[in-house]
Parts: C-alpha cells; structure tokens; sequence
C-alpha cells in the first residue's frame, strides 16, 4: 500500500471525526484530517532535524524540526506519536511522546490539520527512515534558530515551532497548553 492510499480520519473544525478517506484524497480534496509533531531531542538536549525527501506528498525537500505524520484512521494521537517517531528516527524501545498541546494548521490554500505536538527523548543512536529523511543532525537550539533564516521550512513544523517557542521551551518540558 501507498502512503496516498492509506485511511485517514476525516474531522471537522472541532476535531470530531465526521469521515474516512485515503490520504492522497483528502491531500487533493483538502479534507481536514489528524496529524502529530514529535520534537526529538537528544540525551545533550539537541533537537533533531532533517530534510525530507523529494517523494514526500507534502513539502517535499523542506526542512523540518519535528517527526511525525498522519494518524491513521481509527488511531489516537498517542499511538501515532510514538509509531512516527520510531519509524521516522529508526528507533525502538522509544518512552512514549508527551503531549504537549493540539492546534489547528490551515494554511489557507486547501491544507488544513489538527496537529498535536509532542516531545520525546531519543538517547539511542538514530537511523532514519530513508523513504522519509534526505539528511539530518541534531543541532542545538541556538543553531535551529539561526538556521530559521537561510533554510526553507516545512510550513506546517514550523508553525507548531513558533507555537512551541510562545509556550516556552526546555528540554525538559513546558506547559501543556491546548489551543
């Protein structure tokens, strides 16, 4: 089976679901659908981040600061969590994610998900999947935010980045906050 064709949850703006539909439907038909960001920090507390591959649905190419993906139809936002960043960091034995908080990512254009964003520490050695991750590092803070500026950005990690950044970061943890 495809990415596109895997089941997704249809929600709506309450985050109810009201549908099922495959994903490369919902993506063209800009259905709203379930979505969850794992910031993966290292044992020294660095975030890891990466650039997608080229054949990724969405965003192909761009940069991003979290793991994760879709949740599939008939599956929580937990169990998503840490399945994503097992698969993606190419990990196993991972502590299950925290939430952290839930938004609303709508772009306006057509891509609209609840996102729900979490953080995890990964103190094993990573090995990510290669159909998902082009490069990656795991960079301090302070570089992620230099970085901001000079590489182009997956939209949507971004826009959970920033809504982490206003509640406060630090590697141990920051208020949980649903907005």
């Amino acid at each position: 089976m495809s990415a596109a064709d895997e089941m997704l949850d249809i929600v709506d703006e309450n985050d109810r679901v009201i549908g099922q539909s495959p994903r490369g439907e919902a993506y063209a038909r800009g259905l709203r659908h379930r979505c969850v960001f794992v910031q993966a920090r290292d044992s020294a507390g660095r975030i890891f981040v990466h650039r997608r591959t080229a054949e990724k649905l969405v965003f192909p190419s761009l940069y991003d600061m979290f793991v994760g993906g879709v949740v599939g139809a008939g599956e929580s936002y937990d169990e998503a969590a840490l399945r994503e960043a097992e698969e993606e960091l190419g990990v196993t034995g991972l502590p299950r994610p925290s939430h952290l908080f839930t938004f609303l990512y709508d772009d306006g254009a057509g891509l609209s998900w609840w996102s729900a964003v979490y953080e995890v520490r990964c103190a094993s050695p990573v090995s990510p999947q290669v159909e998902e991750v082009a490069w990656h590092g795991f960079l301090a803070d302070d570089e992620v935010e230099r970085r901001l500026g000079e590489w182009e950005w997956a939209p949507d990690g971004l826009a959970a980045y920033e809504r982490l950044k206003a509640h406060g970061t630090a590697p141990t943890g920051i208020d949980k906050v649903d907005t």
